[in-house]
């Protein structure tokens, strides 16, 4: 009766079995996966409710690529950034995942491939399926930075290849692009008539200045090139609901893209009036919330760091974004450090198998729960690690 998108069954993992059973048992849990700003205690300015007071919210206004106005917002902020962007390049969407749904129809028949990082985003598994597109992996290596690997990139790739999907920082690696990598992509997808697909959400979270890095792929001119970004990371505000594609690469391309994006979108017009009509505004609103995010995350970061410094699950190098891995000892798997953590220090924090990592073990926490929240965590992590059997 139902279509073969479906996984086979939605039983939750165990891990999300544990947590339920204990919130049930009344057992209060130290959160360290918070990933809802709106959660995380942040101050939110009064004007992100002002900025819904237009009168012009009340009429619809069907504009498949999205309202003028706001595709200038949008193509304000990349020009803060350094970075201008003509607005008739940008398609509005509800979000980076139906961003994601858009281009894989622009992209792929039924079958086609895409290549994503391996570790990265739990969620592209579900996008592919809905889409009927086959994923292919491609590693990122560490030695105490993550890079590309290109000889796994370049195996990958295949004659039903469509696209390269790069998030730019990694989640939840937080690992950027750097330039040299950009100069060996770019021409492999040119002359592969491969097209770059760049989810840079994390973009703005920096936590040290690199100039090397490749912030946002909205002026590569080589090859087709698509950057996504929104309103959820960037301004902490992933309940408006609005992100965009900014298409970039060569000119003769850009027309057709363009084309058929606003065909895809005239078929859904997901995207709300009211959100659109108070775009700049958010955006503005946004920019204090973003700061308070990057003083959190630098902090927490800075904490574990010195908490964990010598510990068996001392953290990874991050770059940005708003997660940090450890690499814990191999005497138990990732799983089973979770659920132990969970069950005898009462704290969550997700293992790396969510996130696709080729070998054990890792441990993914965020660095967005409240100051006082995430010291509690981090420090009974530091006790459970000196309390197991690490020999």
């Amino acid at each position: 009766m139902f279509s073969s998108r479906f996984p086979p069954d939605f039983q939750p993992n165990r891990l999300t079995r544990a947590v339920e059973a204990a919130r049930r048992a009344g057992t209060p849990i130290l959160d360290l996966t918070v990933s809802n700003p709106t959660d995380a205690g942040f101050r939110y300015p009064p004007e992100i409710v002002s900025a819904f007071e237009d009168p012009r919210m009340l009429r619809y206004e069907p504009t498949p690529a999205g309202l003028p106005e706001a595709r200038a917002a949008v193509a304000r902020y990349y020009a803060a950034r350094g970075v201008m962007v003509d607005p008739e390049r940008i398609q509005l969407t509800a979000s980076t995942s139906e961003a994601y749904a858009y281009l894989f129809k622009l992209l792929a028949n039924p079958g086609d491939h895409v290549l994503v990082p391996r570790p990265s985003y739990p969620l592209f598994d579900c996008l592919a399926a809905m889409e009927s597109i086959e994923l292919r992996s491609y590693s990122l290596s560490y030695d105490g930075v993550w890079s590309i690997d290109f000889d796994a990139l370049t195996a990958a790739i295949t004659n039903r290849t469509r696209a390269v999907i790069l998030v730019n920082p990694n989640n939840p690696t937080g690992s950027f692009l750097k330039r040299a990598e950009l100069e060996r992509l770019a021409p492999l997808c040119a002359e592969r008539r491969i097209a770059l697909i760049s989810d840079e959400v994390f973009s703005d979270y920096g936590f040290t200045a690199d100039r090397e890095r490749v912030t946002t792929l909205a002026a590569v001119e080589e090859c087709l090139a698509f950057s996504m970004s929104g309103l959820s990371k960037i301004a902490g505000l992933p309940q408006m609901k609005l992100g965009w594609i900014v298409t970039a690469g060569p000119a003769s391309l850009r027309a057709p893209v363009r084309e058929r994006l606003e065909w895809i979108a005239d078929t859904y017009l997901s995207v709300g009036t009211p959100v659109q009509h108070g775009a700049a505004r958010l955006l503005a609103a946004g920019e204090p919330v973003q700061q308070q995010i990057k003083q959190r995350t630098q902090a927490n970061l800075q904490f574990a760091r010195n908490a964990l410094a010598g510990s068996c699950a001392n953290p990874l190098n991050v770059e940005g974004g708003w997660y940090v891995i450890l690499q814990a000892p191999r005497i138990r798997t990732e799983e089973e450090w979770a659920l132990e953590l969970l069950a005898r220090s009462h704290l969550l924090v997700q293992p790396g198998f969510f996130y696709d990592f080729e070998s054990e073990a890792f441990l993914v926490i965020s660095l967005l729960p409240e100051e006082a929240v995430f010291q509690a965590g981090i420090t009974r992590l530091s006790r459970f690690l000196q309390g197991s059997s690490v020999q």
